[in-house]
């Protein structure tokens, strides 16, 4: 059974930065990455970066490229996300995912996830 627990979301002014933090418990078979997508209302799900387990690859979706950043420290079992230069775009509920590499990232669990609000 895998647990994800994310934290570290909030309200931040246009053009501020927020680290997303994702705690991992548990281990699963036949998933190889971890990463983030994010859900606005009413929007589709948008896949934001993810790291490959192996090697330390990663994907960022184009939307985020140059701004956010994806790590991990694997002997706390977690995940980061460096948001900076927020934009109200980036507006979302923010989940950490564990999946299977594709890019972009295919993913089968998650955690509650942490709201990002944007204040223009």
């Amino acid at each position: 059974q895998v647990q994800l627990v994310e934290s570290g979301g909030g309200l931040v002014q246009a053009g501020g930065s927020l680290r997303l933090s994702c705690a991992a418990s548990g281990s699963i078979n036949r998933v190889n990455v971890m990463g983030w997508f994010r859900q606005a209302p009413g929007k589709a799900r948008e896949g934001v970066s993810c790291m490959s387990d192996s090697d330390g690859s990663t994907y960022y979706a184009d939307f985020v490229k140059g701004r956010f950043t994806i790590s991990r420290d694997n002997v706390k079992n977690m995940v980061y996300l460096q948001m900076n230069n927020l934009n109200p775009e980036d507006a979302a509920r923010y989940y950490c995912a564990r999946g299977v590499w594709g890019p972009p990232c295919l993913y089968a669990y998650w955690g509650q996830g942490s709201q990002v609000t944007v204040a223009s």
